[in-house]
């Protein structure tokens, strides 16, 4: 049986801790950034988790993390 490929897209957005949670960076980070606050740019630039919806594609698209 061959090895089963990485999405190297999926990788070098996610992830995972210890624990099994996913870490993903926030949104909204990118363009038109005069109108946001500092305090909500500085809550942005800390990690987040993925939604439970979502950790079992992610974890599909990362077989061996």
């Amino acid at each position: 049986m061959p090895k089963i490929k990485t999405r190297r897209s999926a990788a070098k957005r996610f992830s995972f801790t210890k624990s099994g949670l996913v870490k993903r960076a926030n949104a909204n980070r990118r363009h038109l950034l005069n109108g946001k606050a500092p305090k909500r740019m500085r809550a942005l630039r800390k990690t987040s988790f993925a939604d439970k919806t979502n950790v079992d594609a992610i974890k599909k698209m990362l077989p061996y993390a």
